[in-house]
């Protein structure tokens, strides 16, 4: 028992010093100075040659993989390629579908006046209004009926109107004061 422990132990301690020791190659191995070449390969002359690090590659395709999400981020964003994007739609499909709403509000208005209109002249037809009652600015005043809203001001806002009338009172003396201390 005693020697599994003796051996369980031993590995371990060899194991972290393993891995401090691959740690440690990495680490060299990612400062370590190798030549990239490029010949020709008919006559072996060489093109042209890069003394790297893979320290260096691995940062170099990281800020080019950073610049290329970049720059296509910003073509979809500020160019008409976004309005293929679901979900995006076009402006002069937003500006013809604000038109569209406007026109539809003002249609339905127009037909309720002319609906208030044919009833207002099938009562006058089957006689249950009389003629001379019968108006059409009457009628439209009726389909135009305002909602009961009630507009008298509240105590609380009587209140709060003589405190604001107050301070400007004041605001505006002291600015009186001013003026005429200005000119003197």
């Amino acid at each position: 028992m005693i020697s599994a422990i003796l051996l369980i132990t031993i590995f371990a301690h060899r194991n972290k010093q393993m891995t401090k020791k691959k740690k440690r190659n990495f680490r060299k191995k990612l400062f370590v100075k190798n030549r990239l070449v490029i010949l020709n390969e008919d006559t072996f002359e060489e093109i042209f040659s890069f003394r790297l690090t893979l320290m260096n590659v691995f940062v170099t395709f990281t800020l080019g993989g950073i610049f290329l999400i970049l720059v296509t981020t910003f073509i979809i964003a500020f160019t008409p390629l976004r309005e293929f994007i679901p979900g995006y739609s076009s402006s002069q499909l937003k500006k013809n579908a604000t038109e569209l709403a406007i026109k539809s509000d003002s249609l339905e208005t127009a037909l309720k006046k002319n609906e208030a209109y044919i009833k207002g002249i099938q009562k006058v037809l089957k006689g249950e209004l009389e003629y001379a009652k019968f108006n059409k600015d009457s009628i439209l005043a009726e389909a135009n009926v305002p909602s009961d809203v009630n507009m008298k001001a509240s105590e609380e806002e009587m209140k709060l109107r003589s405190e604001v009338d107050k301070i400007e009172k004041e605001s505006g003396e002291s600015k009186a004061s001013k003026n005429k201390s200005d000119k003197k």
